[in-house]
């Protein structure tokens, strides 16, 4: 487990770079809401596939329950757009964009415990048109600032790390 400060930069995931602050994998090419800990990514048709962040699953727990919302709700940003339970608690998971809800992952939900086994893979959640990603991407954190961002939150809610 990284130290608290301790930020560190590998070359993992598939190839892809990541900042690993204490012990918690943060993929850079990935867009953060930091305070909600979830991720977005903005695929090649448009749509944004969201999930929790390694940080969040280490914080829940092992996940045992996923109940999502129905697709075709329009949502807000930092609106739930799921339900996650563990043996120790039950949160929101909230959208990092508005638009519509237009997937979601029905393995993660048969099997919750995907999200807390591949959070940036096969664990996603939930897939969202976006109404407005040009002007909500700006409010998400993303490449060189991933590490500074989620430093200051796991001071600030005194957590220890992954």
């Amino acid at each position: 487990m990284a130290q608290t400060g301790e930020v560190k930069f590998s070359f993992a995931l598939k190839g892809k770079n990541m900042a690993i602050v204490r012990g918690c994998n943060l993929p850079d090419d990935l867009y953060y809401h930091v305070d909600s800990n979830v991720w977005a990514r903005l695929e090649a048709d448009g749509v944004v596939t969201v999930g929790m962040t390694s940080c969040a699953c280490t914080l829940a727990g092992q996940l045992v329950a996923a109940t999502p919302k129905k697709v075709g709700k329009a949502v807000e940003q930092k609106q739930t757009i799921c339900t996650v339970e563990s043996g120790k608690w039950v949160g929101p998971v909230k959208t990092p964009v508005s638009g519509q809800l237009v997937a979601i992952n029905e393995a993660a939900i048969e099997r919750p415990a995907l999200v807390n086994e591949d959070p940036y893979g096969q664990g996603w959640l939930a897939k969202i048109q976006p109404s407005r990603w040009e002007a909500e991407q700006a409010s998400l954190v993303t490449g060189a600032e991933i590490a500074t961002a989620f430093e200051a939150k796991m001071n600030a809610d005194g957590f220890g790390g992954c």
